[in-house]
C-alpha cells in the first residue's frame, strides 16, 4: 500500500497555555509506564488505524523503548477508562534537546469530542517542559512523524497546534488491507 508520510516540527514554544479538557476527562502523567500498558494504548489506539510495526515487539524490546530518561506518557482518561494517549521522548544532542511525540492518538469513541486538540496541546507543553522535570538540556524542537495510516485529523490537528512540515514522503509499505481493531491489536482471543 502506498503510504504518504509527513515529518513536522515546532521551534517555538507556544504563547498560550494549553485550553480546557472536555467535561469528565483527565490527563495523568506517566514516568514509568510499563511495558504491558505501553502495548496495551497502543494496541487501543493504533488497531483502527493499521498501526502494526510495534506489535511483533517482544517485552525487552519494549522496555528498551520505555526506559529512555525523560520519557513520559500522557494519558487521557474518562469513564475510567483510557481516552488515548501521547508518547514523549527526548533526544539530547549538543545543542540541546529533541522530543519527539513518537505516538499520539485517542481511541474510536474518543473522537470527534475536541479531546484530539486538548490532549495534543497538552502533550506540547510537556514537550517543552521536559527539562524542568527531567535532567535535560533546554528543548530546541519538538518534532513528530504522521503518516496516511492515521486518524484523518491528524495532520490537520498538528498544524493547528504550530507544527510545521518538512518533509513527505510516499513509500510502498506492507501494511494489512485492513485495520486490524483494537480487538485484535491489544492481543484479545482470535488475535493470531
Amino acid at each position: 500500500m502506498q503510504v504518504t508520510t509527513w515529518t513536522l516540527e515546532q521551534t517555538t514554544r507556544p504563547a498560550t497555555p494549553p485550553g480546557p479538557l472536555p467535561a469528565d476527562v483527565r490527563v495523568d502523567r506517566a514516568l514509568r509506564i510499563s511495558p504491558e500498558y505501553a502495548r496495551f494504548l497502543y494496541g487501543l489506539v493504533g488497531g483502527p488505524w493499521r498501526w502494526v510495526d510495534r506489535l511483533g515487539w517482544d517485552r525487552a524490546r519494549w522496555e528498551q523503548e520505555l526506559t529512555v530518561p525523560g520519557t513520559e506518557h500522557l494519558v487521557a482518561y474518562g469513564d475510567g477508562q483510557p481516552l488515548g494517549y501521547a508518547h514523549l521522548q527526548p533526544q539530547v544532542h549538543a545543542a540541546g534537546s529533541q522530543v519527539e511525540l513518537r505516538y499520539f492518538g485517542l481511541v474510536e469513541t474518543a473522537i470527534g469530542r475536541g479531546l484530539g486538540r486538548a490532549l495534543l496541546e497538552r502533550a506540547v507543553a510537556a514537550a517543552w517542559t521536559l527539562p524542568e522535570r527531567h535532567h535535560l538540556p533546554p528543548v530546541r524542537r519538538v518534532w513528530l512523524h504522521t503518516c496516511s495510516l492515521d486518524g484523518p485529523s491528524a495532520l490537520a490537528n498538528y498544524r493547528a497546534r504550530g507544527f510545521v512540515v518538512l518533509d513527505e514522503r510516499v513509500t510502498d509499505e506492507d501494511v494489512p488491507s485492513a485495520p486490524l481493531g483494537s480487538w485484535v491489536s491489544t492481543g484479545g482471543p482470535g488475535a493470531g
